[in-house]
C-alpha cells in the first residue's frame, strides 16, 4: 500500500464491457456536461451550496474491519474539508496555480452507517461488495463502501450514468478516514476525496494515457504524461509543461495523502455540472 492505486478506469472498462447501454449514457452525459458548460450553467452552479447525503457501508470480517463511528466521521469531516478548500494545507496550493484553485460548494452530511458481517477477506474491482451490500437510494444518497479490497486497491467509484444497483464509491478501510485503521501515507482521508471527484465525474489529471496525449476533459489542468506517486518537489516538468510542470498536488492525480490538495475551477465547473445535470436527484441543498 505504498503507491496509490485507483480501479477507476478498470471499472469504466467492465461495465462498458458487461452493462449493455453503459457507453450510450456516458456519452449522453459528456454531452449534457458539455451542454451545462457551454450555457453557463455549471459556472452559476459553483455559486449555490450543493448538500449531499452520505450512506457509509462498512463491511466487515473481522473486528477491526469493523471501523468505528468516530472513523467514518473523520472522513466526513475530511470530505467536507477538501471540497470547501478549507484544509489547511490548501496554503501550500504553488503561487502559479493559486488563482485556479477553489472551493467547490459541495458538503456532505452523514445520513446513516450501516454494518455488514462478511465473510470475504478481500473484494475486488467486480463490485462483488456492492452485489453483497446493495447501495441504498443511490438516486438520491451517496453510497459509500468501506472494506478490505485485494490487489493493492485503495478505492474505485463509477462515473455518471451508470448502473443504479453499483453506484456510489469503495475505499480500502486502511485509506479511510484520518485514525482507526487508517495507515499512512493514505491515512488523511484523500482516497475518498479522490473517488468522490470521480463519482461526480472527474477523470484523472493525466487522462489516463501515459504518453502526454490523454485528456480529463479539464482546460485548467496541465498535460501529465503519466500518474505522480509518493511526494513529487514542484516544479516536476513532463510533457513539455513547463515552467510550472505537473498539477501533481491536485487530488486527481496518485501522489500520497499530504501531497495533494486542490481541486480546479474547471474540476469545480466540472463537478457542478454533475449535480446540475446527470446527478442532480443527489441533491438536498
Amino acid at each position: 500500500m505504498n503507491t496509490r492505486t485507483c480501479a477507476q478506469m478498470i471499472v469504466h472498462e467492465l461495465l462498458i464491457e458487461t452493462q449493455p447501454g453503459y457507453r450510450e449514457r456516458r456519452l449522453e452525459v459528456e454531452e449534457e456536461t458539455r451542454r451545462l458548460l457551454e450555457s453557463g450553467r455549471a459556472i452559476e452552479a459553483v455559486g449555490e451550496l450543493f448538500t449531499i447525503d452520505v450512506i457509509v457501508n462498512v463491511v466487515h470480517r473481522t473486528d477491526e474491519e469493523n471501523v468505528s463511528d468516530e472513523q467514518v466521521q473523520s472522513q466526513i469531516d475530511v470530505l467536507n474539508r477538501d471540497f470547501r478548500a478549507l484544509n489547511e494545507d490548501f496554503a501550500d496550493v504553488p503561487d502559479p496555480w493559486k488563482s485556479l484553485a477553489g472551493d467547490s460548494k459541495i458538503e456532505f452530511t452523514l445520513g446513516e452507517v450501516r454494518r455488514t458481517e462478511t465473510k470475504s477477506e478481500g473484494f475486488g474491482a467486480d463490485d462483488s461488495v456492492k452485489h453483497e451490500v446493495p447501495p441504498v437510494d443511490p438516486d438520491h444518497k451517496l453510497n459509500l463502501w468501506v472494506c478490505s479490497l485485494s490487489g493493492g486497491l485503495l478505492g474505485y467509484a463509477q462515473f455518471p450514468g451508470g448502473p443504479k444497483n453499483t453506484d456510489g464509491v469503495v475505499v480500502l478501510n486502511q485509506a479511510f478516514g484520518t485514525i482507526g485503521t487508517a495507515t499512512g501515507p493514505f491515512n488523511r482521508g484523500r482516497t475518498a476525496v479522490h473517488e468522490v471527484g470521480h463519482f461526480l465525474n472527474l477523470r484523472h489529471i493525466w487522462g489516463d494515457r501515459n504518453d502526454c496525449t490523454g485528456n480529463d476533459f479539464v482546460a485548467d489542468t496541465p498535460k501529465a504524461r503519466q500518474a505522480n506517486t509518493g511526494k513529487p518537489t514542484f516544479p516536476h516538468i513532463t510533457c513539455d509543461n513547463g515552467p510550472h510542470g505537473d498539477m501533481f498536488m491536485n487530488y486527481m492525480d496518485y501522489v500520497d495523502d499530504e501531497a495533494m490538495f486542490m481541486f480546479t475551477l474547471g474540476q469545480i465547473a466540472r463537478m457542478n455540472a454533475a449535480l446540475a445535470g446527470p446527478r442532480s436527484a443527489l441533491v438536498t441543498g
